[in-house]
C-alpha cells in the first residue's frame, strides 16, 4: 500500500511512533480489505488546522477528530479487491484530539491515533454510520480490525 503521511502545519512535531501507529493501522486495513495495492494520504494536524477543514467542508464550526475524503463515494462498501494504484483519498486527523479523547476514554494516545486511523480508512471504503444499521456494522469492523492490530480497550 502506499501511503503518504505528513503534517500540518509542517513544523508541527509527530513522534515517530505515531506515525509507526498509522501506518500500521492503514496497512491493515488494506491487508483486511484487499486494498493493499492502493494509495492513501494521511496528514496529522492540530485542533486550528482541522476545524478550518470541519467548517469548510462539512458546515460543522468546530474541531474533530478525524475527516475522511474518500474520492469514491458509494452507498455500500465499495472497495474491496481494490485494483494496483487506487487512490482511496484522504485522512486528516488532529492530534490534539487524539489526546484529548485518549485521555477522556481513559485509554493511549496511540490506541486512539490507531482507532481514528481505522475509522477513518473504513469510511474511504465506504463504510458510514448514518443510520444505526450502518454503525452497528461500521463498529463491527472497527472491532475486528483493532483485534487484528492486538489493540484493546
Amino acid at each position: 500500500m502506499e501511503i503518504e503521511i505528513r503534517t500540518e502545519p509542517e513544523a508541527l512535531c509527530v513522534p515517530a511512533e505515531d506515525i509507526a501507529a498509522v501506518r500500521r493501522a492503514v496497512e491493515t486495513v488494506g491487508r483486511l480489505y484487499g486494498a493493499e495495492d492502493a494509495e492513501v494520504s494521511v496528514t496529522l494536524t492540530d485542533d486550528a488546522h482541522i476545524h478550518v477543514l470541519n467548517r469548510d467542508y462539512r458546515g460543522v464550526d468546530h474541531p474533530t477528530d478525524v475527516l475522511s475524503f474518500a474520492l469514491t463515494e458509494s452507498e455500500e462498501p465499495a472497495v474491496v479487491g481494490a485494483p494496483e494504484g487506487t487512490v482511496l483519498g484522504d485522512l486528516v486527523i488532529s492530534l490534539e484530539r487524539t489526546r484529548a479523547q485518549a485521555e477522556e476514554y481513559g485509554h493511549t494516545p496511540l490506541r486512539e491515533l490507531s482507532f481514528l486511523t481505522v475509522h477513518g480508512m473504513l469510511h474511504l471504503l465506504g463504510y458510514d454510520h448514518i443510520e444505526e444499521e450502518e454503525r452497528q456494522e461500521m463498529e463491527e469492523e472497527q472491532r475486528h480490525v483493532m483485534e487484528e492490530l492486538g489493540i484493546t480497550r
